[in-house]
């Protein structure tokens, strides 16, 4: 066994992929190397591929099997991304949680739900603060991005300075939270050379500079200074500078504001407990808002990405809290649409058009600004880091593609690790150390499963082809007592022959074990083969389709 120290770097989520980010940082002889986790995320299912999945993870079964080499878990910021996955998985691998002040109060309010013990989530302090774990020294660096308090991470090891990004951008003036600080930056990499930066690629295609938070007061302002009837605007609800933004130009128009949804009003509430949200606008409840005006009432609420339960949704549907959209009022998207997340978006924006309200999106880019770096904000950390390695992070296959040629260019070498490719960073050069069996494990209601486990394969296949149940019943001496019943879902009630699907199945079965022999009438197996082979052709020459089926068979039992 080598007793050569390495310095690993492993994905199991984030890495190919925007969402679900998952980090796993090693140091130590080979397969004995002492580990520490950053962030636990979460992307969202959705009905095409995992109908009925709430929340997707990754699967921590790795990590599970060398629970006695972790270190420590750290978040970088509460995007539901990276810490989304945090109260689900924490009892798997009951380690402890370093956060900043306002990511800890999050990641608390997760721990109350699940019931976990809050003390294991410990609240940390900006650089020049170290955390030290095992082998690691770690320091939280703040950056500006879409939530109070992100930060990077400083990790030292022996083998040297790793730069784990986070989610950033370079804003020095982002509203609420703290602003890019180029000295500081500069500082960090005069201290000791950079020996591989992980970063976020989630822009790397955007060509020109990432804008302030600021710039979006003025445009803002402007529209809502000059609406008819009633407004509304919708972002994501973690993004506090710009709730505060929309707020205040929503008071300037001497117009009430209400936040309608339970995680923009926890948003808020934690940001003003911690310190970080300061002189937010007084807003009303819900039950004074519908009292007020048309004309003097502006609603912030939740479901910019089309969430069918959030009140963007349920506003499209009809009535919410007592308030409802009507012809001249405006409906603002101050936010980007998520890829996968456009057809979900667009049927709002229909139904509301429907209503003859006036849809207001952030094609013309006036409303919305990124949270995360774009090209030239990439190459100017990459200038003032001057990492010796680049491995990108934070974005899709393409995205990492394009950012590790943007890098090579720059004469940095680069690797592209998608999850499960363990990089090993101790030499001149990354180099794949192994490949590591990574999944994904979905929130399905209240219970995590496996994406292997069949479920969801079953489900979509059920959505896909309808399902029947046939129902026989034999009596002691194996004959049929009655004519076999099939029940559907899913699936048309008449076929092309103009006779009814069930009853058509149910002849077709009660002639088989009419004349079906004995050691088959005897055999479940033999019986189960033999009627779901009937329902499915009967259904394939009837209505082109092969359903999946239960067969039931009951046996009266002698007494």
């Amino acid at each position: 066994m080598s007793t050569t120290n390495r310095l690993i770097y492993l994905p199991l989520g984030g890495a190919g992929e925007i969402g679900m980010n998952c980090y796993v940082y090693g140091y130590g002889p080979e397969d004995r190397e002492r580990l520490i986790v950053v962030d636990l995320g979460v992307t969202f299912g959705e009905m095409e591929t995992t109908p009925g999945v709430d929340l997707i993870m990754a699967d921590v079964k790795w990590l599970e099997d060398r629970l006695d080499r972790i270190e420590a878990i750290f978040i970088t910021h509460a995007h539901e991304d990276h810490i989304g996955a945090l109260g689900h998985l924490w009892p798997r691998l009951k380690k402890r949680v370093y956060a900043r002040r306002f990511t800890a109060a999050i990641g608390r309010l997760k721990f109350e739900e699940h019931g976990h013990p809050l003390d294991v989530i410990h609240t940390v302090e900006a650089r020049p603060a170290v955390i030290e774990a095992g082998p690691f020294k770690l320091q939280f660096v703040p950056v500006a991005h879409s939530i109070p308090e992100s930060s990077a991470l400083i990790i030292d090891t022996p083998a040297g300075r790793l730069f784990h990004s986070g989610d950033f951008k370079l804003d020095p003036s982002p509203v609420v939270g703290e602003g890019w600080n180029e000295a500081l930056f500069r500082d960090i990499a005069a201290e000791a050379p950079i020996r591989a930066l992980m970063c976020d690629s989630t822009n790397v295609f955007s060509p020109l500079p990432g804008r302030s938070e600021t710039t979006l007061a003025d445009p803002l302002h402007g529209l809502i200074a000059n609406a008819g009837g009633m407004v509304v605007a919708t972002t994501f609800a973690s993004n506090v500078a710009r709730l505060k933004t929309l707020a205040e130009a929503g008071r300037a128009a001497g117009r009430s504001v209400c936040l309608l949804g339970r995680a923009m009003q926890r948003m808020v509430k934690v940001g003003e407990e911690t310190g970080v949200l300061t002189g937010m606008p007084p807003t009303i409840p819900a039950e004074m808002a519908v009292e007020v005006s048309r004309q003097n009432l502006m609603l912030i609420v939740t479901g910019s990405q089309g969430e069918r339960r959030a009140a963007t949704a349920q506003l499209a549907r009809g009535r919410y809290l007592g308030l409802e959209m009507k012809e001249g009022d405006t409906f603002l998207f101050s936010s980007k649409t998520i890829p996968g997340n456009e057809r979900g978006v667009g049927r709002i924006m229909n139904a509301f058009s429907e209503m003859g309200v006036d849809v207001v999106d952030d094609t013309n880019g006036r409303y919305h600004v990124s949270g995360h770096a774009n090209r030239p904000d990439l190459e100017k950390m990459h200038e003032i880091l001057k990492p010796e390695i680049l491995i990108p992070m934070h974005g899709e296959h393409r995205h990492l593609r394009e950012h590790a040629k943007l890098a090579a260019a720059r004469g940095i070498a680069a690797e592209i690790a998608t999850n499960g490719m363990m990089i090993d960073l101790t030499g001149p050069t990354p180099e794949v150390a192994e490949y590591i069996d990574t999944g994904r494990l979905y929130l399905d209601g209240s219970v995590l499963i496996g994406a292997m486990d069949g479920v969801i394969r079953e489900r979509i296949r059920m959505a896909l082809n309808g399902h029947a149940v046939a129902t026989v019943i034999l009596d002691e001496q194996d004959d049929p007592l009655g004519d076999a019943w099939v029940e559907l879902m899913g699936l048309p009630e008449i076929g092309k022959r103009g006779t009814a699907l069930a009853d058509a199945m149910e002849t077709e079965i009660t002639e088989f074990l009419g004349n079906a022999p004995a050691k088959v009438m005897r055999d479940d197996d033999k019986m189960d083969e033999a009627i779901r082979r009937i329902v499915r052709q009967v259904a394939v020459e009837e209505i082109g389709k092969k359903p999946e089926v239960t067969v039931i068979v009951s046996r009266l039992i002698e007494e």
